[in-house]
């Protein structure tokens, strides 16, 4: 008999253990209500049985027997509207049933203390005190703990096999710990009948707040965090109230109980402690996920603004070729002799078709650097020619504004570099360009040179212009950024044409970079190259 007594106490402890968790949880959650006033009525019925179990007399087994009916009428109706819970399934015929379950056991209750419940006990194989059956007793065992049972196994086993996923499994650790936990109950009542079966099964009814607890927690009823914490407590204040129950004299129960208060008290304020710092990071999670959301939208946004600028590029650059195609027949006198006023007329519809084909060209770089579809094609070549080429282009720009457009070199011999041609002639072009528009008077320097120890190839770009600020600087290269003076002499620039310039080079490996002593200054930028290795 004392290894009944211990299943009882240990099935009591278990489930007073894992009820309690949903304790500490939304009391407005219906399923942690139902779930925690289950595993209460489940440790009411396994606390009473071990009582049972160590009776000395026949009236004190009897009056645990009774306690435990109540309990025992208790578990499945709760049992049954949790499970309605879960499946979310109170309604129609089933919500029918759940009524008329919660009133037959609410009349049964009445009749727990009664004859009509519980007949006497007597001795049955080796058990001195087993119960047993009034006529409301067996209506329960038919009606509720079968009938009930079954057909709740019933809504989980057609949920289970409709199911898919997290909510298939979530559902199969209910029926386990349904059929664990009943059917292991089941073996009490054989005893009640007369069939010599002893409740060897009440082993197995532990199982049964593991199973539905883990379902729990497996799907995140629960936070792990406070649940580890929860159960600490929880069975410190069992093993606390199982002193207090085992205490010698009234002032040693009364000891024990204020301690297990205070222990209770401060068990409570540190599991709140830690429900709040969950609460707190996953209300963070919670918003770094919507900050991520937002980022990746903000990205696709992104790619569909890019896509959107190429293809209106694509579209412009069409017409202004033929605009600036059309403008320099006229101007060569392709179509005939035009008057002065029509030429000036001719040569500032050239002009600005041509700064439109710059800032379209612009664009459309950008659009591909961000869409990764910017193409180059290496070669080895001389960049100290190609510079001399870019300089002889530019020359004629720059005399027109009356500034002095030189080019030196530090030593003769080969700058051979690889890298894409056009690409770096473009960066020449731009850069060298900007000299020449953003300098009034005075000259712009070209200098290319070799760093041996570094195996680099530098050119400067030196003029005597505008300048540029010390706050300007370090965003100089960053898209539509152009120096706080720059419009005082070029009213046309778009501030995509050095953040073109440095996307390209940083593609070769390389380095661009600008240094300037402030504004009225002048500026000096410098592209550094890997030199090839013959």
């Amino acid at each position: 008999m004392e290894i009944f007594a211990i299943s009882g106490l240990i099935n009591g402890i278990v489930a007073l253990g894992f009820g309690t968790l949903v304790f500490f949880k939304n009391s407005k959650a219906l399923i942690n209500v139902l779930f925690f006033l289950m595993t209460l009525a489940l440790t009411l019925w396994a606390f009473s049985y071990w009582q049972w179990m160590s009776s000395g007399d026949a009236t004190t087994a009897i009056f645990w027997v009774r306690v435990l009916s109540i309990g025992s009428l208790l578990i499945p109706v709760f049992f049954f509207h949790w499970v309605l819970a879960v499946l979310k399934e109170i309604r129609g015929v089933k919500k029918i049933v759940l009524v008329f379950a919660y009133v037959f056991v609410l009349a049964s209750l009445s009749f727990s203390f009664s004859q009509y419940f519980i007949i006497d006990v007597e001795q049955k194989l080796y058990f001195r005190f087993w119960p047993n059956p009034g006529i409301v007793y067996t209506l329960y065992f038919f009606v509720i703990y079968i009938g009930l049972i079954l057909y709740s196994l019933y809504l989980l086993i057609a949920r289970f096999l409709t199911s898919v996923g997290e909510h298939k499994n979530q559902i199969l650790y209910i029926i386990l710990g349904a059929i664990f936990g009943f059917g292991g109950g089941l073996s009490n009542f054989f005893l009640w009948y007369d069939i010599p079966i002893p409740p060897y099964g009440n082993f197995l009814v532990v199982l049964f707040p593991f199973f539905l607890s883990y379902s729990i927690v497996k799907y995140r009823f629960f936070n792990i965090k406070t649940i580890a914490t929860e159960i600490l407590v929880v069975f410190i204040l069992i093993t606390l109230f199982i002193q207090i129950l085992l205490a010698n004299s009234l002032f040693e129960m009364i000891l024990r109980g204020t301690f297990f208060t205070l222990v209770a008290i401060l068990g409570y304020l540190l599991i709140q402690s830690v429900y709040r710092e969950v609460q707190t990071r996953e209300e963070i999670e919670m918003l770094a996920e919507d900050l991520e959301k937002a980022n990746v939208r903000l990205k696709e946004l992104d790619r569909l603004k890019s896509e959107f600028v190429s293809i209106a590029s694509h579209q412009l650059r069409s017409p202004l070729t033929s605009i600036g195609g059309y403008a320099s027949l006229i101007l060569e006198g392709s179509f005939g002799e035009v008057s002065k006023a029509v030429k000036e007329a001719v040569k500032k519809i050239f002009d600005s078709s041509g700064l439109m084909m710059t800032s379209v060209q612009d664009f459309l770089d950008v659009s591909r650097i961000e869409q990764g579809k910017m193409d180059y094609h290496f070669e080895i070549f001389d960049i100290r020619k190609l510079t001399e080429l870019v300089v002889e282009e530019l020359r004629p720009t720059a005399q027109k504004k009356g500034l002095t457009l030189s080019f030196n070199a530090s030593e003769n011999g080969r700058y051979n570099i690889k890298a894409d041609y056009s690409k770096i002639k473009q960066v020449l072009n731009n850069l060298i360009d900007n000299a020449i528009k953003y300098t009034v008077k005075g000259s712009v320097t070209v200098g290319v040179s070799k760093k041996e120890e570094s195996k680099k190839v530098l050119i400067a770009i030196a003029d005597t212009g505008m300048g540029i600020s010390k706050e300007t600087l370090p965003k100089l290269f960053d898209k539509f950024v152009r120096a706080r003076n720059a419009n005082t002499v070029n009213v046309t620039g778009t501030g995509l044409g050095l953040y073109v310039v440095k996307e390209m080079i940083k593609a070769h490996k390389g380095k661009v970079w600008a240094e300037s002593d402030g504004e009225g200054s002048g500026a000096t930028f410098y592209v550094e190259l890997n030199a090839h290795q013959d």
